[in-house]
């Protein structure tokens, strides 16, 4: 079972709400609450007694998922991860999870979700673009039976801006390789290598040595569906989910510090 060392924690504790009064639980002891949450996809009521009160737990990761707290902590160890790699090439890539039946049910109270209706069932889609299996740069929902070449220029469109300059490739799946998609890359300041369709009439040539390295993203999803709150989704909101999803990618850069 994996546990929040002190050690690691310090890395993170400055994005962390500080902690006044008399408060039962630290804010250590409920990461590693929501930690084995995540891990074992347990429902909230499921979490051993010695961890606390599940309430208390719920109602604290429910605050620092709307207030942004888990995607400070998990821009925090990017950035540490980051400065310590070599960034060249990033790869975009998404992946679909089956939404349990406990995280329908948002719409009358809180709008449209990023779940959507297909032949699999209800789906949640993660488009995300990483450095490398352990290097996550950003990610976003759709419904999962949105097209990925439009959601992927929302995402790119959303982090541009904020990416870092050294990169000079994006390695893409075939579903993004729309024109518009592919001209929103070279725009980016980046070289778009991404396998052209069959039904292309005037396929392009691409590096085939450097789009081999996609299959790192591909190997983050697997890690990070490792974590059964991840691999199906229980959340109602998304922006409980994205709170989850942070978090679950902030841990698996932590292990390697």
């Amino acid at each position: 079972m994996m546990q929040i060392t002190p050690e690691q924690y310090e890395k993170i504790a400055p994005c962390l709400p500080k902690q006044r009064g008399n408060v039962s639980l630290s804010n250590l002891q409920v990461l590693n609450a929501i930690l084995y949450v995540a891990e074992h996809g347990c429902k909230w009521r499921g979490l051993p007694s010695h961890y606390g009160n599940w309430h208390t737990i719920y109602t604290r990761m429910n605050r620092w998922a709307k207030r942004g707290v888990l995607a400070r902590v998990f821009e925090q160890i990017q950035r540490l991860r980051i400065a310590r790699i070599k960034l060249e090439a990033v790869s975009l890539d998404s992946t679909c999870v089956k939404v349990h039946p406990d995280g329908t049910g948002a719409l009358k109270k809180n709008g449209s979700q990023a779940i959507g209706q297909s032949r699999s069932g209800r789906t949640t889609k993660i488009h995300l673009v990483a450095a490398d299996a352990r290097t996550p740069l950003t990610f976003s929902l759709s419904p999962g039976q949105a097209s990925d070449d439009p959601e992927g220029r929302k995402l790119l469109k959303a982090w541009g801006h904020r990416r870092p300059p050294q990169i000079r490739y994006m390695l893409m799946d075939r579903a993004y390789e729309g024109n518009v998609m592919r001209q929103m890359v070279v725009d980016l300041g980046m070289e778009p290598i991404v396998h052209p369709k069959r039904n292309r009439m005037y396929p392009w040539e691409y590096d085939r040595k450097m789009y081999k390295k996609r299959n790192e993203v591909e190997r983050l999803f697997r890690r990070l569906k490792g974590f059964r709150r991840i691999f199906s989704r229980f959340e109602k909101l998304d922006v409980m989910f994205v709170g989850f999803i942070c978090f679950a990618l902030a841990v698996d850069i932590l292990r390697l510090c």
